[in-house]
């Protein structure tokens, strides 16, 4: 499979598209009320799985558009920013599946009803179980924080190639 050189129009729609929305995620997630036992979700609640859902269905989309759209490392990047550069990225798919999956497991184990922007409602991945909810509830917030984490150094690698390095690396995702 032929390997590019820079990347394409969707894969840029793509990450950009999930930037935004991840900007609007983490704000809804850590400002909603907590919902305790046999309480159902509100808005916030609504939104924040809406919007999950959303980021895991670009999330794959943007995978599957990878896999089949490889681009090729910058050549002129040192082979430790090479390596470290490709396993920040494949470390964000990973950690952006298993925050919206575990998200949803937490609501399913809760035995929420959710819908998806009030659209339609959307199916459980398990049954109410307690325990279960509590666990995943763990997971789900270990994986936010350590998204969080991948993110900033994610954005100080770029600002890094911006202001110190100034070898037009970011060029490769920016829009036009």
């Amino acid at each position: 499979m032929k390997r590019h050189l820079h990347y394409g129009t969707p894969a840029k729609i793509f990450h950009w598209l999930i930037v935004a929305l991840l900007v609007v995620q983490f704000p809804i997630g850590w400002l909603m009320p907590d919902l305790h036992r046999n309480m159902q979700p509100g808005a916030p609640m609504t939104f924040h799985v809406s919007f999950g859902l959303t980021i895991l269905l670009l999330i794959v989309l943007r995978l599957a558009w990878r896999l089949t759209h490889p681009v090729a490392p910058e050549s002129s990047l040192p082979a430790w920013q090479r390596l470290s550069s490709e396993l920040v990225h494949w470390m964000l798919y990973v950690m952006v599946l298993a925050t919206t999956i575990t998200g949803w497991l937490f609501a399913s184990y809760r035995g929420w009803t959710v819908s998806y922007f009030y659209l339609f409602r959307l199916p459980m991945l398990a049954s109410d179980n307690a325990a279960a909810g509590k666990a995943i509830d763990g997971l789900h917030q270990a994986a936010e924080w350590l998204l969080l984490g991948l993110i900033v150094f994610h954005i100080g690698a770029a600002l890094a190639h911006i202001f110190i390095y100034r070898d037009r690396i970011m060029q490769r995702m920016l829009p036009g």
